[in-house]
């Protein structure tokens, strides 16, 4: 449809009346906030509509004053535009599960508390407003607090936000988006399984695996076993455990170690990349593939996870919580890899790499607490300090 050549202006110019080709009302348009706004008067006399079309003005400026509607970009615009970026640019980088992840985030938490507010009124006060709401409402729904790791999730994916409508020019500048009160956090290690504790966990799944509870539990229970084994001596996420497939597993000899172990293509959160397993991971690998007895490679290796009858195990052997309180998960096999390797004073770089993770997140979240790590020969050295009396004096001119 196109407008009429007859236009009617009102309110000096500001504001126009006009015909439609082929519709009996008049319509009413007007450019506000940057943004031309139309509307129809549902009236087919020109007096009337003129009438409409003056009220409807008046209120649209009423509302433009009062802030109902903005004269700038929303935070729902910005959202929509950096879901639409982040999707397409981070296409093969990005775990589709992570961006997902942030679409849930914004849907769920930050639009319905953001979406209709001016970019430029998201204050650092306003983001402090939003802890204390996202806090009180879990509290109400859950009875406690969201995890650390939760907000921080959410306040990343605002600040993604912001910056998306810093880039287009929408916003000025970032606001402060740290969390005020808040001294640097304590460095918590990870829970893990020291030797001793280890051993009681793949003894008690050997024993289960050999003794199931029930005859129908056998295969899962054998599966689990193997598990164990598998991760703490590969150092594997239980998310590319997940994903691991019989082709990308090679059973090749360590020139060092005159063993075998395992070489494995690993597709995880940080792409593609290879790991060198211990020599312990070689025959629970093999009765993985004498058991499952897979109809070609692309055969997952771990088709099902086995959480309730690991969960099961660690409580009944008492190791669901470590000392600080910290749950253990399948996540803690992977840890129990790292600090047992540098327990037996592996380089630190290497393990980096062979678990494709960084230095100083090992240093951070590891090392931290094996007392192994501490070189006691730089630490307790002695050296003998000269005499003062030896020591020349300087001489002043």
């Amino acid at each position: 449809m196109t407008e009429s050549a007859v236009t009617h202006d009102l309110m000096g110019g500001k504001l126009h009346v006009y015909k439609r080709d082929g519709s009996r009302f008049w319509q009413c348009s007007a450019f506000e906030a940057g943004k031309n706004r139309r509307a129809t008067t549902r009236e087919d006399s020109l007096a009337r509509a003129k009438q409409v079309a003056e009220d409807w003005y008046l209120e649209l400026r009423g509302k433009l004053r009062t802030g109902e509607i903005k004269a700038e970009k929303t935070f729902k615009d910005a959202a929509a535009q950096f879901e639409r970026e982040y999707e397409i640019i981070t296409e093969g980088q990005r775990n589709p599960r992570w961006v997902e992840g942030h679409k849930r985030r914004l849907k769920i938490h930050l639009i319905p508390f953001f979406g209709d507010m001016g970019l430029s009124e998201i204050t650092p006060g306003q983001v402090q407003e939003y802890r204390i709401h996202r806090r009180e409402k879990a509290m109400e729904e859950r009875g406690k607090p969201p995890a650390r790791s939760t907000m921080h999730h959410e306040i990343v994916c605002l600040r993604q936000v912001l910056k998306t409508a810093v880039r287009h020019g929408w916003l000025q500048y970032m606001p402060d988006l740290s969390e005020p009160y808040r001294s640097s956090g304590k460095i918590a290690h990870r829970a893990w399984f020291s030797p001793e504790e280890y051993r009681q966990l793949y003894e008690a799944t050997r024993r289960r695996a050999r003794t199931p509870k029930r005859s129908r539990y056998k295969w899962e229970s054998e599966q689990l076993h193997d598990y164990v084994l598998f991760m703490a001596n590969t150092g594997l996420r239980p998310d590319e455990a997940a994903r691991l497939q019989y082709r990308d597993v090679t059973i090749v000899e360590d020139e060092h170690l005159g063993e075998d172990i395992l070489e494995i293509v690993v597709r995880g959160k940080r792409g593609v990349g290879y790991c060198m397993s211990m020599p312990g991971a070689v025959l629970p690998f093999k009765r993985l593939l004498a058991r499952n007895k897979p109809q070609d490679q692309t055969a997952l290796i771990f088709p099902k996870h086995h959480r309730q009858l690991f969960n099961n195990i660690l409580n009944e052997e008492g190791l669901k919580f470590d000392r600080e309180g910290n749950r253990r998960t399948a996540y803690s096999l992977r840890h129990t890899y790292i600090c047992l390797r540098l327990m037996e004073g592996a380089d630190i770089y290497q393990i980096a790499k062979n678990c494709r993770t960084s230095v100083e997140m090992i240093e951070k979240h590891y090392a931290v607490h094996l007392r192994t790590t501490l070189d006691t020969a730089a630490i307790n050295i002695r050296r003998d300090r000269p005499s003062k009396a030896k020591q020349p004096r300087k001489r002043k001119d």
